[in-house]
């Protein structure tokens, strides 16, 4: 299992679930959370093969900022 940590700029939680939503109908073995409380405003992401490349992409689409933190 690999967990990958993103730093966003969601501010809502509505928003939260319409990416968690798109996000897990391409990758729906994919445990996907938000911590908006973090000031980073935080995406956890956990899955088995998980591409970082591939959630900021999606994020992005989306109209959204996503970068992964190291």
């Amino acid at each position: 299992m690999v967990v990958e940590v993103f730093k966003t700029n969601v501010q809502k939680e509505a928003d939260t679930s319409y990416i968690i939503a798109v996000i897990q109908t391409q990758f729906p073995d994919y445990k996907i959370n938000f911590d908006l409380e973090d000031c980073d405003k935080i995406l956890r992401v956990e899955g088995i093969d998980l591409e970082p490349k591939n959630i900021i992409d999606y994020v992005n689409c989306l109209g959204y900022t996503c970068i992964k933190l190291e």
